[in-house]
């Protein structure tokens, strides 16, 4: 039996690589004919994806960098990683959130600076601290705009640290407000916020509806001389907007995790090299994520964690099944069902699911199901992907 083919485009880690049984599954930079594609931050916005390619696994939680709609338009799920790195961003959030309080980057530039020797050395250190003065967290008021994993464990430490924690979330899951601790107060507006937080720290994704979710209007209802903080995607802001608060001392620093040509001679500006996620766990957690996701989908039909698809899992109680993407509208079941009742196959189990203009259906037949049933189930208007699963091996 053909082994399934895996094919990488960045660096993924081995923890979750070893995770594809060898004898099955044959992984690396130079497949041919991959049956699904494993990437990190690789731009395949303007690559030309195979016609064999059945998912994509993002070993990571943004999908900025995949043609996320086009696959959908293809029946293909992107799997992503979320929550996977939640704990590495969040380190750093709180490392940003120390270097601001205390005054850490100037005070290291002066440092950096001093020529000095002996005595001078000592009176112009003593000098000049004075400038670097900062601020202790206790008690400072943090706002969070985004409550999922890495917010949610954001805040946590917070708390944890003595600050009060405002949150802005709109679209939060019950499991995440569930999580998150019970003195967390709640904002009704981001400008609400933003009016009363020293800090704030943005953790959403990149949609159209967060892109410059930071501009000048909302940065004029900051309190001056607050501190931003960036870890999420850089077009949440606007880059002129925050050029222009820093100039005016509206914001005392902005932190962020993306160096731009306007931005890094700026002063009061502190770009990281995306280093978010980039910490050994945090590349072994994202890779045994989305590696075992994939395998679920490739040898099941399993969803679970996809961007664009809904989730949907059956057990296996037949060695015969069909999985089906289609386009989410009426009789696409009935148009399924009957096809497969003219081919003399008796459905044993099923399960449909939908998202959006996307559905997805899982099929457990009592007997095999030959290519030409395949053929006519993708035939039916409005069928965006169709394979049989083989049995397990």
């Amino acid at each position: 039996m053909r082994k399934y083919q895996i094919l990488t485009l960045n660096q993924i880690s081995a923890q979750g690589l070893h995770r594809f049984p060898t004898e099955r599954y044959t992984v690396g930079k130079a497949v041919d004919h991959p049956d699904a594609i494993l990437v990190r931050s690789h731009n395949m916005l303007e690559m030309a994806i195979p016609a064999s390619v059945k998912a994509i696994g993002r070993a990571g939680a943004g999908t900025n960098n995949i043609p996320v709609a086009q696959m959908s338009r293809l029946g293909v799920p992107v799997f992503n990683a979320p929550g996977a790195n939640a704990n590495a961003v969040k380190e750093l959030v709180l490392a940003a959130l120390l270097l601001a309080a205390r005054n850490v980057l100037p005070a290291l530039g002066y440092v950096s600076g001093l020529k000095s020797e002996g005595a001078d050395l000592e009176r112009r250190v003593e000098d000049g601290k004075k400038q670097f003065a900062g601020v202790e967290l206790p008690g400072r008021t943090l706002g969070i705009v985004g409550l999922g994993a890495v917010g949610g464990l954001v805040a946590d430490t917070a708390i944890k640290l003595g600050m009060k924690v405002t949150g802005f979330d709109p679209e939060i899951t019950v499991e995440g407000a569930w999580r998150l601790p019970s003195s967390v107060r709640k904002a009704n507006t981001v400008e609400e916020l933003l009016k009363h937080a020293d800090f704030v720290t943005l953790h959403v994704p990149l949609v159209p509806a967060t892109r410059h979710l930071i501009d000048h209007k909302r940065l004029s209802a900051m309190k001056h001389g607050a501190v931003l903080l960036n870890f999420a995607r850089d077009a949440i802001v606007d880059e002129d907007a925050i050029i222009a608060a820093l100039r005016t001392h509206r914001l005392k620093y902005y932190l962020c995790d993306f160096p731009s040509a306007k931005l890094i001679a700026e002063a009061g500006v502190a770009a990281l090299p995306h280093l978010g996620a980039s910490t050994e766990e945090a590349e072994q957690n994202c890779a045994i994520m989305v590696v075992d996701q994939v395998r679920e989908f490739l040898e099941h039909g399993t969803i679970v964690n996809a961007v664009n698809f809904p989730d949907v899992e059956m057990p296996r109680e037949s060695p015969y099944r069909v999985a089906i993407a289609n386009a989410n509208v009426p009789n696409m079941l009935g148009q399924i069902s009957t096809t497969m009742a003219r081919a003399a196959l008796n459905i044993h189990n099923m399960v449909n699911k939908s998202r959006g203009e996307v559905a997805y259906t899982l099929v457990d037949v009592d007997s095999p199901v030959d290519a030409a049933v395949i053929r006519s189930i993708g035939a039916i208007e409005g069928v965006l992907s169709v394979r049989p699963i083989p049995a397990e091996r």
